[in-house]
Protein backbone atom coordinates (compact mmCIF):
# COMPACT_ATOMS: atom_id res chain seq x y z
CA UNK A 1 0.00 0.00 0.00
CA UNK A 2 1.14 3.52 -0.82
CA UNK A 3 -0.25 6.33 1.34
CA UNK A 4 -0.32 8.66 -1.66
CA UNK A 5 -2.88 6.43 -3.36
CA UNK A 6 -5.32 7.10 -0.53
CA UNK A 7 -4.41 10.53 0.87
CA UNK A 8 -4.58 13.65 -1.29
CA UNK A 9 -5.01 17.36 -0.69
CA UNK A 10 -8.00 18.91 -2.46
CA UNK A 11 -7.19 22.34 -3.85
CA UNK A 12 -4.26 23.27 -1.57
CA UNK A 13 -6.23 25.91 0.37
CA UNK A 14 -3.60 26.88 2.98
CA UNK A 15 -1.88 30.23 2.22
CA UNK A 16 1.04 30.03 4.66
CA UNK A 17 2.82 26.94 3.32
CA UNK A 18 4.70 25.99 0.17
CA UNK A 19 2.45 23.84 -1.97
CA UNK A 20 5.26 22.98 -4.38
CA UNK A 21 6.86 20.99 -1.55
CA UNK A 22 3.72 18.93 -0.87
CA UNK A 23 4.61 15.39 0.07
CA UNK A 24 2.93 12.33 1.57
CA UNK A 25 4.82 9.09 2.32
CA UNK A 26 5.50 7.38 -0.99
CA UNK A 27 6.93 4.05 0.10
CA UNK A 28 5.12 0.76 -0.37
CA UNK A 29 4.11 -0.45 3.10
CA UNK A 30 2.17 -3.34 4.55
CA UNK A 31 -0.33 -1.85 7.04
CA UNK A 32 -0.41 -5.13 8.95
CA UNK A 33 3.23 -4.69 10.00
CA UNK A 34 2.93 -1.12 11.31
CA UNK A 35 2.61 -0.85 15.10
CA UNK A 36 3.97 2.67 15.62
CA UNK A 37 3.28 5.89 13.73
CA UNK A 38 5.71 8.75 14.25
CA UNK A 39 4.26 12.14 13.30
CA UNK A 40 6.66 15.06 12.99
CA UNK A 41 5.87 18.66 12.10
CA UNK A 42 5.96 19.44 8.35
CA UNK A 43 7.77 18.26 5.26
CA UNK A 44 11.10 20.02 4.65
CA UNK A 45 11.40 22.90 2.21
CA UNK A 46 14.05 20.94 0.35
CA UNK A 47 12.84 17.50 -0.76
CA UNK A 48 16.43 16.26 -0.45
CA UNK A 49 16.02 16.51 3.35
CA UNK A 50 12.90 14.35 3.56
CA UNK A 51 12.53 10.91 5.12
CA UNK A 52 12.44 9.14 1.75
CA UNK A 53 15.06 11.14 -0.13
CA UNK A 54 18.11 9.27 -1.44
CA UNK A 55 21.53 9.50 0.17
CA UNK A 56 21.75 10.80 3.72
CA UNK A 57 18.75 13.15 4.10
CA UNK A 58 18.52 15.30 7.22
CA UNK A 59 15.15 14.01 8.49
CA UNK A 60 16.26 10.41 8.12
CA UNK A 61 19.64 11.06 9.73
CA UNK A 62 18.27 12.72 12.86
CA UNK A 63 15.51 10.13 13.19
CA UNK A 64 17.99 7.26 12.99
CA UNK A 65 20.10 8.99 15.65
CA UNK A 66 17.02 9.37 17.86
CA UNK A 67 16.26 5.66 17.61
CA UNK A 68 19.88 4.81 18.31
CA UNK A 69 19.70 7.05 21.39
CA UNK A 70 16.66 5.01 22.43
CA UNK A 71 18.69 1.80 22.28
CA UNK A 72 17.83 0.44 18.83
CA UNK A 73 20.46 -1.03 16.56
CA UNK A 74 19.61 0.95 13.40
CA UNK A 75 21.87 2.51 10.79
CA UNK A 76 19.40 3.72 8.16
CA UNK A 77 15.78 4.76 7.93
CA UNK A 78 14.86 1.39 6.42
CA UNK A 79 15.91 -0.19 9.73
CA UNK A 80 13.51 2.09 11.59
CA UNK A 81 10.67 1.08 9.28
CA UNK A 82 11.61 -2.56 9.76
CA UNK A 83 10.78 -2.11 13.45
CA UNK A 84 7.16 -1.52 12.43
CA UNK A 85 7.33 2.30 12.34
CA UNK A 86 5.51 4.49 9.82
CA UNK A 87 7.03 7.96 9.43
CA UNK A 88 4.93 10.94 8.41
CA UNK A 89 4.26 14.62 9.03
CA UNK A 90 1.27 16.49 10.40
CA UNK A 91 1.52 19.11 7.65
CA UNK A 92 2.15 17.83 4.15
CA UNK A 93 3.49 21.10 2.70
CA UNK A 94 6.63 22.98 3.73
CA UNK A 95 6.26 25.86 6.14
CA UNK A 96 7.30 29.39 5.16
CA UNK A 97 7.79 30.76 8.67
CA UNK A 98 8.79 29.42 12.06
CA UNK A 99 5.16 28.87 13.11
CA UNK A 100 2.35 27.25 11.15
CA UNK A 101 -1.09 28.86 11.31
CA UNK A 102 -3.67 26.97 13.39
CA UNK A 103 -6.05 26.99 10.41
CA UNK A 104 -3.45 25.20 8.30
CA UNK A 105 -2.90 22.55 10.95
CA UNK A 106 -6.66 22.11 11.19
CA UNK A 107 -7.05 21.72 7.44
CA UNK A 108 -4.13 19.33 7.04
CA UNK A 109 -5.35 17.24 9.96
CA UNK A 110 -7.97 15.95 7.51
CA UNK A 111 -5.16 14.29 5.59
CA UNK A 112 -3.56 12.98 8.77
CA UNK A 113 -6.88 11.46 9.78
CA UNK A 114 -7.13 9.65 6.44
CA UNK A 115 -3.56 8.43 6.82
CA UNK A 116 -4.01 7.11 10.35
CA UNK A 117 -7.05 5.14 9.23
CA UNK A 118 -4.87 3.15 6.83
CA UNK A 119 -3.00 1.48 9.71
CA UNK A 120 -5.53 -0.35 11.89
CA UNK A 121 -2.99 -2.31 13.96
CA UNK A 122 -1.10 0.67 15.36
CA UNK A 123 -0.56 0.58 19.12
CA UNK A 124 1.56 3.72 19.66
CA UNK A 125 1.38 7.23 18.21
CA UNK A 126 4.52 9.33 18.65
CA UNK A 127 3.66 13.02 18.30
CA UNK A 128 6.91 14.86 17.76
CA UNK A 129 6.25 18.49 18.63
CA UNK A 130 3.35 20.85 19.19
CA UNK A 131 2.13 20.81 15.58
CA UNK A 132 1.68 17.04 15.63
CA UNK A 133 -0.12 17.26 18.97
CA UNK A 134 -2.43 20.00 17.72
CA UNK A 135 -3.18 18.05 14.53
CA UNK A 136 -4.26 14.93 16.40
CA UNK A 137 -6.37 17.00 18.78
CA UNK A 138 -8.05 18.53 15.72
CA UNK A 139 -8.88 15.07 14.42
CA UNK A 140 -10.55 14.24 17.72
CA UNK A 141 -12.32 17.62 17.95
CA UNK A 142 -13.83 17.21 14.51
CA UNK A 143 -15.28 13.86 15.58
CA UNK A 144 -16.50 15.39 18.87
CA UNK A 145 -14.20 13.12 20.84
CA UNK A 146 -12.16 14.12 23.91
CA UNK A 147 -8.81 15.66 23.04
CA UNK A 148 -6.17 12.92 23.23
CA UNK A 149 -3.46 15.22 24.59
CA UNK A 150 -4.22 17.81 27.27
CA UNK A 151 -2.95 21.36 27.18
CA UNK A 152 0.38 21.97 28.83
CA UNK A 153 4.10 22.16 28.24
CA UNK A 154 5.53 18.99 26.72
CA UNK A 155 7.94 18.40 29.58
CA UNK A 156 5.00 18.39 31.99
CA UNK A 157 2.62 16.12 30.09
CA UNK A 158 4.98 13.65 28.39
CA UNK A 159 4.83 10.25 29.98
CA UNK A 160 1.12 10.49 30.69
CA UNK A 161 -1.27 7.73 29.70
CA UNK A 162 -3.10 9.34 26.78
CA UNK A 163 -5.30 7.47 24.30
CA UNK A 164 -6.78 8.04 20.87
CA UNK A 165 -9.33 5.46 19.76
CA UNK A 166 -7.58 2.81 21.79
CA UNK A 167 -4.06 3.72 20.68
CA UNK A 168 -1.54 5.00 23.22
CA UNK A 169 -0.34 8.54 22.44
CA UNK A 170 3.16 9.75 23.29
CA UNK A 171 3.70 13.54 23.02
CA UNK A 172 7.35 14.44 22.61
CA UNK A 173 9.71 16.92 20.95
CA UNK A 174 10.58 17.29 17.28
CA UNK A 175 13.25 14.83 16.18
CA UNK A 176 13.35 15.74 12.46
CA UNK A 177 15.74 18.46 11.40
CA UNK A 178 18.57 20.58 12.79
CA UNK A 179 16.79 21.43 16.06
CA UNK A 180 17.48 17.86 17.17
CA UNK A 181 21.11 18.79 17.81
CA UNK A 182 20.48 21.95 19.82
CA UNK A 183 19.22 20.88 23.25
CA UNK A 184 20.69 17.75 24.85
CA UNK A 185 17.90 17.57 27.41
CA UNK A 186 15.24 17.40 24.69
CA UNK A 187 17.25 14.82 22.80
CA UNK A 188 17.33 12.67 25.92
CA UNK A 189 13.55 13.01 26.38
CA UNK A 190 12.96 12.15 22.71
CA UNK A 191 14.91 8.93 23.23
CA UNK A 192 12.92 8.10 26.35
CA UNK A 193 9.62 8.68 24.57
CA UNK A 194 10.62 6.58 21.56
CA UNK A 195 11.69 3.76 23.86
CA UNK A 196 8.41 3.94 25.77
CA UNK A 197 6.32 3.98 22.59
CA UNK A 198 8.20 1.04 21.13
CA UNK A 199 7.95 -0.91 24.38
CA UNK A 200 4.20 -0.35 24.44
CA UNK A 201 3.90 -1.44 20.80
CA UNK A 202 5.91 -4.57 21.56
CA UNK A 203 3.77 -5.51 24.53
CA UNK A 204 1.79 -7.92 22.34
CA UNK A 205 5.04 -9.57 21.27
CA UNK A 206 4.87 -8.25 17.73
CA UNK A 207 7.94 -6.02 17.59
CA UNK A 208 11.46 -6.41 18.91
CA UNK A 209 13.43 -3.69 20.64
CA UNK A 210 17.05 -3.48 19.64
CA UNK A 211 16.58 -5.80 16.66
CA UNK A 212 15.75 -4.11 13.35
CA UNK A 213 15.07 -7.52 11.81
CA UNK A 214 12.16 -8.21 14.18
CA UNK A 215 9.43 -6.94 11.88
CA UNK A 216 5.86 -6.86 13.11
CA UNK A 217 3.74 -9.58 11.43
Amino acid sequence: MRVGDHVRCDGFPCPDVRHDAYRVPAGDEDPATVRVILVSEAVPADRADGYEAPGDPLFARTTVEAFRDAGFDVTMIADVRALGVHLTTAVKCAKTAYAIEPATIRTCSLLLEQELALFPRVRSLLLMGDVAVRALNEVARRAREPRPVPAGATYRIRGGDFRFRGTRVFPSYLQAGPAFYIEKSKRRMIAEDIAAAMEHAASDGQTGRGNPDAVAR
